[in-house]
């Protein structure tokens, strides 16, 4: 079963662990909540000085509120709308140094800072989006993106 894990070494290390933990987390899951609400949890404990993690689900033409951990969020996001939504229409990674100066920002929790959004596609279609919020100015650098994006692929290869 999953074991909590300290990290050490370089933060590029801390994310291939996380992937292996990711993999072993989900060995022979096929059910959609399962495994989104144990990536989240799983994502929360991983990663430091962050105050939401979890999963807006395409539904309806908009973004609908999935697993997360954190305080109560938006419910639904208008394609196009906010961080989540631009990651949708533009079908690329937004990361966002200060909430605050992105145009459109949706407040949900008034103590995030800084937002990091990767989309999320199976079967070639929108699937949604990973959305991870931080109360620190500029916490997410190309590191995060890279590996966050590794995450994402295995993900949408879980859910496919």
């Amino acid at each position: 079963m999953f074991q909590a894990t300290a990290y050490s070494g370089t933060k590029a290390d801390g994310y291939q662990l996380l992937l292996k933990q990711l993999d072993a987390l989900m060995e022979d899951e096929t059910d959609e909540i399962v495994i989104l609400s144990n990536a989240s949890a799983l994502l929360n404990q991983f990663l430091d000085e962050v105050n939401w993690v979890g999963f807006y689900l395409w539904k309806n033409d908009e973004l609908l509120l999935g697993p997360f951990q954190g305080l109560p969020a938006c419910v639904h996001i208008a394609y196009g709308k906010g961080v989540c939504g631009a990651a949708v229409k533009e079908q690329k990674t937004q990361r966002v140094a200060d909430v605050h100066q992105f145009p459109g920002h949706i407040a949900c929790d008034a103590a995030s800072r800084s937002e990091i959004v990767l989309p999320m596609n199976v079967n070639g279609s929108i699937y949604g989006v990973l959305d991870i919020d931080s109360p620190v100015t500029d916490r997410f650098d190309e590191t995060d993106q890279v590996h966050l994006e590794q995450f994402v692929r295995k993900l949408e290869g879980l859910l496919s």
